[in-house]
């Protein structure tokens, strides 16, 4: 689909549109909400990050941030951030202090995600819902801010080459909408290191 942005129904300038010019979702864009944590350890903060299982239908396997569409009963995107967060890794609201949020995320699979920052104090249980999340790690948060660890990579998805961000740590292919707003949280905390 080509047009502008606004055309698009997009809200945000960030989104798979950033590194494909031309690649809009349609207008009726579905929203979801995820939690971006990061943990305060005394020697340095880290982000939460799960693996979702391999059977899902929607991006199995992948690296993502404990999240989720918003239900018509959730308050806000918000809650359902933190509601998902519950469900998916057993964060409980109260043990997450929200600091802010990203901007909205758009996938060409038509979801307009919005991503909330989250302070989290270590010593919380991990309890996994088995069906959808088969691991959660933690990432330092350094690495992140290294640019060197930035990479743009691309796929070919029915005969289209598709760029996205990606940030391989260890074994893990962080990569595409969750890369994307690791570049956003970079992007944001950059001018303030030291």
């Amino acid at each position: 689909m080509n047009g502008s942005y606004a055309e698009a129904g997009i809200r945000s300038s960030r989104g798979d549109h950033d590194l494909n010019p031309g690649m809009l979702p349609g207008t009726n864009l579905r929203q979801a909400a995820v939690l971006v944590p990061l943990i305060e350890h005394s020697d340095g903060l880290t982000v939460m990050l799960t693996k979702r299982t391999d059977h899902l239908d929607h991006h199995p396997g992948q690296i993502s941030f404990p999240g989720g569409r918003v239900e018509d009963d959730d308050p806000s995107p918000e809650a359902a951030a933190l509601r998902e967060a519950e469900e998916e890794v057993g964060l409980r609201p109260s043990q997450v202090d929200i600091i802010g949020r990203l901007d909205e995320y758009v996938v060409r699979t038509g979801f307009s995600v919005t991503p909330f920052v989250g302070l989290v104090k270590p010593g919380f249980s991990i309890s996994l819902d088995a069906f959808e999340v088969a691991e959660a790690f933690e990432v330092p948060l350094s690495f992140f801010m290294d640019e060197s660890n930035h990479r743009r990579d691309s796929r070919t998805h029915n005969g289209e080459v598709r760029e996205f961000y990606a940030m391989p740590y260890n074994d893990y292919y962080i990569w595409g909408a969750t890369a994307g707003m690791l570049r956003n949280l970079y992007d944001i905390l950059k001018p303030y290191e030291a």
